[in-house]
């Protein structure tokens, strides 16, 4: 035990000035993140409205959200639903379109990665995308459609609880070239080109065998943070629903766990039920990001 106090001291003086310039962001990261986030848990336990002290409960708020709240029953099945479809999709395209296009010249590549990124930041996106599936003859989906003899009436694709969880899968996918696409493109172009030339002397023969033995063990790092972001957005995806199909959507055809936090928290100023709703989510994105974790270490065995 003192052996490991006088290394850790060790280290702490040997690196100081990296502790140094690290300490500004970790004060804010535990004031803005970890703080809140363990105060969260806390009120996770109690019954508390905002306008009287909180009452501790104990496991009352995660027993009625198992056993009486069906609508999060819904949200979460919903969730899972998105979640399991565009995390996957999401990850391995940013992936597959950024090898894609890492060996092209420097400006065709520029043009390209602004072209795939650009949806990713679009402010009036939801406004496109609410006129293309909107419910009368005008909007563009029914119109082509319609001319195609596939219908014969305009369907109502946001307000009709077949298609609208649909539509926000459509969506979700369409935004998800973001910052992992960016950290893949980063991370291709850092690889030490000497390790392929060292891979055909020992037997890789194409560029799959590259990818699996080569080019993905290069990249755990910028997989590991891709991974991060796509699993966040894919179990955070409450905005898209809200901004095309209401609040709350058709028979809540499209409500999510964001959706749930934002009517108990923001409406209804239920912040303990709010926080154990939130709580659980935090637990599926962390258990998913594990899982995750484990898989990519078995990259290029």
């Amino acid at each position: 035990m003192k052996m490991n106090k006088h290394s850790f001291l060790s280290r702490l003086r040997r690196d100081r000035v990296s502790y140094f310039m690290l300490g500004p962001y970790l004060l804010l990261f535990i004031i803005f993140t970890v703080i809140p986030v363990l105060y969260s848990i806390g009120l996770s336990f109690t019954s508390y409205n905002l306008f009287e002290a909180p009452r501790f409960v104990f496991l009352d708020n995660y027993r009625s959200l198992f056993l009486h709240d069906e609508v999060f029953m819904k949200a979460l099945q919903n969730t899972l639903v998105i979640a399991v479809i565009t995390g996957p999709i999401s990850y391995a395209a940013c992936f597959l379109l950024a090898w894609m296009i890492t060996d092209f010249r420097r400006i065709p590549r520029a043009i390209l990665t602004m072209i795939f990124y650009v949806p990713s930041i679009s402010g009036a996106v939801f406004l496109i995308w609410s006129i293309m599936f909107s419910g009368d003859s005008y909007g563009y989906i029914n119109s082509i459609f319609t001319t195609l003899r596939l219908i014969n009436d305009p369907v109502q694709w946001l307000e009709d609880g077949r298609y609208v969880l649909m539509v926000v899968i459509i969506v979700s996918l369409w935004l998800s070239l973001g910052t992992s696409f960016l950290s893949f493109i980063a991370g291709l172009q850092n690889i030490d080109r000497t390790l392929y030339e060292a891979g055909a002397v020992d037997g890789v023969t194409n560029r799959w065998q590259e990818l699996w033995y080569i080019t993905l063990p290069s990249m755990r790092p910028q997989l590991m943070f891709g991974a991060v972001m796509q699993i966040t957005a894919a179990f955070g995806s409450g905005d898209v629903s809200a901004r095309l199909a209401g609040m709350p959507s058709v028979d809540y055809a499209a409500h999510t766990i964001v959706n749930h936090i934002t009517d108990y928290g923001y409406t209804r100023f239920e912040m303990g039920y709010a926080s154990a709703i939130a709580v659980i989510l935090f637990i599926m994105m962390v258990g998913s990001n594990k899982l995750v974790q484990r898989m990519l270490r078995k990259v290029g065995t």
